[in-house]
């Protein structure tokens, strides 16, 4: 087996298995046998061990000697860990997972704003820029990938320009959450003008070094959006 097809095998493995967790369809406390994976999913004792290893890094299962392999209850699992919030979006829980990610940006994102204002480069407001052209190009198209790529690329350039390494690091979650929300069809087809135009308004505020109006319209950025989901799981 070719390097390429091992890991294909592993990755889906996790997904299937992580994803099964998450939903509650391997309850906690659940023993895993390794060699009944191994003849469920096909695969050999070395993808399965991987997989494992994998998966004990999430805390979603524990690995221990004469106990084997067990489901974690949700409080061990790490909650910022990109795979289980993907894996939460796509399930029941889904809309409670969203409110939660939209206090976490709200508490992460205005403040990357004021700091990009004082730190980002020359390139990183070009990007910045550059990123909300994209988003105005396809808004008519605001539910489908081409829209999420220039609307990921603000974000993620937004946080690595704030400086602050931890602050970077938390880039995959939200790329997550706006991945999740297209995925799942809880996007609108046509983005919100006002939307758009607040990117701007950030873009703008952050290559003139205005950090205080960086920080109010990329709150209002992250208030709109909370709204704009809260709204759907009433409808």
């Amino acid at each position: 087996m070719d390097a390429d097809s091992y890991q294909q095998l592993h990755d889906s493995l996790v997904d299937r298995v992580g994803a099964d967790i998450v939903a509650g369809r391997i309850p906690a406390d659940t023993r895993i046998v390794a060699d009944e994976m191994v003849q469920q999913y096909g695969v050999s004792r070395t993808v399965v061990r991987e997989a494992v290893r994998v998966l004990e890094s999430m805390g979603l299962v524990a690995v221990r000697r004469r106990v084997g392999i067990t489901v974690q209850p949700r409080d061990s699992w790490n909650p910022l860990d990109p795979k289980i919030i993907r894996w939460q979006l796509a399930g029941p829980g889904r809309f409670e997972q969203l409110r939660a990610l939209s206090e976490l940006r709200s508490g992460i994102e205005p403040v990357a704003a004021r700091l990009a204002a004082e730190h980002a480069t020359a390139e990183q407001c070009g990007q910045l820029t550059a990123a909300v052209i994209g988003m105005s190009s396809t808004a008519r198209a605001a539910d489908t990938d081409a829209y999420l790529t220039h609307d990921s690329d603000f974000h993620a350039t937004l946080l690595a320009a704030s400086g602050n390494p931890l602050l970077r690091g938390m880039s995959e979650i939200v790329i997550e959450v706006l991945a999740g929300r297209t995925r799942h069809s809880l996007m609108p087809h046509v983005a919100e003008p006002e939307a758009i135009r607040l990117h701007g308004v950030v873009a703008s505020a952050i290559q003139s070094r205005d950090g205080v109006e960086a920080e109010r319209a990329m709150r209002e950025i992250v208030t709109e959006s909370a709204t704009a989901v809260a709204s759907m799981r009433e409808d």
